[in-house]
């Protein structure tokens, strides 16, 4: 059972795609970030400090993870981000008025299985209402057999592999952090396939 306290913690994934917000730094001022189930925000929280126009969120039914999300952005002195309860799967009031974005961030989203579909469908609703968007998304290798391909081509979604050495995250100890250490991450951007599939 997975304990909703997991959320209370700074994971390796986070680190890298922390690291991966500001390799990117210079192209984030003014851009409209979205974490999803943020947890502590490391990835939110980089990208509000590069400039980005950042909303939280975690699940609507784990509040404990919302106020852990509203304690990092006081502790990092940005008290006006945003922070919103969305669970993943569910049509809710606050996604249907979620302003438009331009990155949804996701760090170790993909954790349990059974909540793959639920992550790819608030993916898509998000990405169909803003069509040039992209998600970007680091991950863990736990299993060879957890694989969201099939899930993908469902949902009409195409992803890219970002190779970690690209922006320097593949090291032992990444931004003063000994976290990803050898932990096989991985990270990938999901983007809205093109009719012709591509």
């Amino acid at each position: 059972v997975l304990d909703p306290q997991y959320g209370m913690y700074v994971w390796p994934c986070a680190v890298v795609l922390a690291q991966y917000a500001w390799f990117h730094r210079r192209a984030l001022p003014g851009r409209r970030v979205l974490e999803i189930g943020a947890g502590v925000s490391l990835p939110g929280i980089v990208a509000a400090k590069c400039g980005a126009q950042v909303i939280l969120s975690d699940s609507e039914e784990l509040p404990q993870c919302l106020e852990n999300c509203r304690k990092s952005c006081l502790m990092n002195n940005l008290p006006h981000v945003p922070v919103i309860g969305i669970t993943w799967g569910r049509i809710s009031p606050e996604l249907l008025s979620l302003a438009p974005v331009d990155i949804i961030l996701g760090s170790d989203v993909f954790f349990d299985p059974k909540d793959f579909e639920d992550i790819l469908t608030t993916v898509y609703f998000l990405l169909e209402k803003n069509p040039h968007a992209q998600f970007w998304t680091t991950y863990q290798v736990r299993s060879a057999d957890w694989s969201i391909e099939a899930l993908l081509y469902k949902w009409k979604l195409k992803n890219i592999h970002i190779p970690l050495h690209s922006f320097y995250a593949d090291r032992e100890h990444l931004a003063g952090s000994s976290l990803p250490g050898r932990h096989t991450i991985e990270m990938m951007i999901i983007s809205l396939a093109r009719s012709d599939g591509t």
